[in-house]
């Protein structure tokens, strides 16, 4: 039976923490390139629109990851919890950094911006993946 075999794949699918941060980053991702786009539609630099759309996607990406990937490893309460909030901030702060640069540079090299957001997409995501693996939620 399809249902026996499946439901177990499934399961075990959810029990891989990057699967999980994967899509929680395709979620927080949809809301930063959605804020993205529209402001630079609006007529703010791509930088700017980069930097706006990154920090309303890390607000989504912070509720999805405390929620959903890593959730054996968030703090309840207390100094812990704010100790990872903290950490989570600051790991955005350097993507959001690393976002800025590279959007940016390949702007300002004549690459056309959404070609630039892709690739700092690329260079964020594995940086934060590190970063919130190995710091944050240890």
């Amino acid at each position: 039976m399809i249902t026996g075999t499946v439901i177990p794949l499934l399961d075990r699918l959810r029990q891989v923490t990057l699967l999980r941060y994967a899509l929680s980053s395709i979620g927080a991702l949809a809301v930063d390139l959605g804020t993205f786009l529209a402001l630079l539609h609006a007529g703010l630099p791509a930088a700017a629109a980069s930097v706006v759309g990154y920090a309303v996607g890390i607000a989504v990406h912070w509720l999805l990851s405390s929620r959903a990937v890593f959730t054996e490893q968030v703090a309840s309460t207390g100094p812990a919890r704010a100790r990872q909030k903290a950490l989570f901030v600051a790991s955005a702060l350097i993507g959001l950094a690393l976002t800025a640069l590279v959007v940016g540079v390949l702007t300002g090299s004549g690459i056309d911006p959404r070609a630039a957001k892709l690739t700092a997409i690329v260079a964020s995501f594995a940086v934060t993946w590190l970063l919130r693996q190995r710091i944050v939620f240890r």
